[in-house]
């Protein structure tokens, strides 16, 4: 199970599968989950099956699927009715496996324990919000977006083109045009319909997100003397796609936990609020002030600016600590250093930040408390991961991307 849940997450389908293999032979494993709004299928094997099974499918068979008890049934998968195997979780991921000819249901509390560890491990992940994969959702939330009102805008224009002409009084055999219109406009109800389950698929509402985001505080505040005030975003505010949504919980959580260790703190001040282009969020306390404010900003900034958006800390002895955020709700104009900047890891931003400044490797070291060769190795990694052949041009990236350390800053 280690080497199942330990890779990236797009691929998790494709390793737990090898771990089913001999215990449910199959031809093709999907994960369906709603916590990724970026990818909700996880699939591998026969691509005729995993590349055409949609969300409506699913959903459907999720349904017919009680917590705890296996599905063993035909059910329509792909546009066919199949023999199929399926398990969902508590946590509301569903497993559905094609299972390989003349193979028997075995082993069902093995693989309802693994797949429980699976869909603990998604979740926990998405929770994390790291900025690799905020970039790889939000790029295949976009795609899958731009996809769907195509397709959806050319049935659509096809099905009312037939409409029209099966409605034309022109026309004979009376009873054939009205069970022909009867099916068009079904099919169009349909599309539509789909379209709409897609959409509320890949956004949560900003008052389902921040009531998230309440439960996920509770458990981590419980044993500290810290009352928590919430200041709910508008009931009528925009639905918020699901990073920004991941994103957000993910900035606040790692606030209030920077907040709540200083010594002398009763109160923190939660507050989200929409202006119709961004999701703000504020985080305050009543603190002593004095945190570190660079280590913070360098905790947070990756996920912030990973989708555009923009930070603000500030904390001030005597006075408490803030911090801001503003995050864009549509997708900004799409640049080609996005995905590489996600696909950097903490130390390699970090390495980035100091490039942006013009520090040499030496000074790097210096600042990060390493040796100048794993500066030099690190560096190496942002220049192929950037596509860039310098040093400067990195830096040049890193500005634009408000990515930047203090030149003034040591670690010990």
């Amino acid at each position: 199970m280690r080497d199942v849940i330990d890779g990236p997450l797009p691929d998790i389908a494709v390793r737990f599968s090898k771990f089913l293999a001999d215990i449910w032979p199959h031809t093709a494993l999907v994960i369906f989950t709603r916590e990724c709004t970026g990818r909700p299928r996880k699939v591998s094997g026969d691509p005729s099956v995993v590349e055409r099974v949609t969300i409506a499918e699913l959903d459907a068979l999720r349904t017919r699927t009680t917590e705890g008890t296996p599905f063993d049934d035909q059910t329509v998968i792909a546009g066919a009715k199949r023999k199929v195997w399926a398990l969902l979780d508590a946590t509301g991921t569903l497993l559905l496996v094609l299972p390989k000819p003349r193979q028997r249901i075995r082993e069902v509390p093995l693989v309802a324990g693994a797949f429980g560890v699976v869909a603990v491990s998604i979740r926990h992940q998405v929770a994390q919000a790291s900025p690799a994969y905020l970039a790889e959702s939000r790029a295949a939330s976009s795609e899958r977006a731009r996809t769907i009102v195509e397709l959806t805008d050319l049935h659509a224009a096809t099905l009312e083109s037939i409409l029209s002409t099966l409605r034309s009084k022109d026309l004979d055999d009376r009873r054939s045009r009205i069970t022909a219109s009867e099916t068009a406009s079904s099919a169009l109800v349909t599309l539509r319909s789909a379209g709409e389950s897609d959409r509320n698929l890949a956004e949560e509402a900003v008052t389902t997100a921040f009531a998230r985001l309440q439960g996920e505080l509770r458990p981590l505040l419980q044993h500290r003397p810290v009352r928590v005030d919430y200041v709910d975003p508008p009931v009528d505010g925009r639905a918020l796609p699901g990073e920004v949504a991941s994103a957000a919980r993910a900035v606040v959580r790692s606030a209030v936990l920077a907040f709540a260790a200083q010594a002398a703190l009763e109160r923190i001040r939660i507050a989200w609020d929409c202006d119709g282009a961004n999701l703000l969020v504020e985080v305050r306390d009543d603190g002593e002030g004095g945190l570190d404010t660079d280590a913070l900003v360098r905790q947070l900034s990756g996920r912030v600016h990973t989708l555009g958006g923009r930070i603000d800390v500030e904390s001030v002895d005597g006075w408490g600590s803030r911090v801001a955020v503003a995050i864009p709700l549509d997708v900004p104009v799409a640049r080609p250093d996005e995905q590489q900047l996600g696909d950097l890891n903490p130390r390699e931003l970090e390495v980035l930040g100091h490039l942006a400044t013009g520090k040499r490797n030496k000074a790097i070291a210096d600042s990060l408390g390493i040796s100048e060769s794993t500066v030099k190795f690190h560096v190496a990694g942002v220049l192929k991961k950037l596509g860039v052949a310098s040093r400067g041009e990195a830096g040049a990236i890193a500005l634009e991307a408000g990515i930047r350390a203090d030149p003034t800053s040591r670690h010990a």
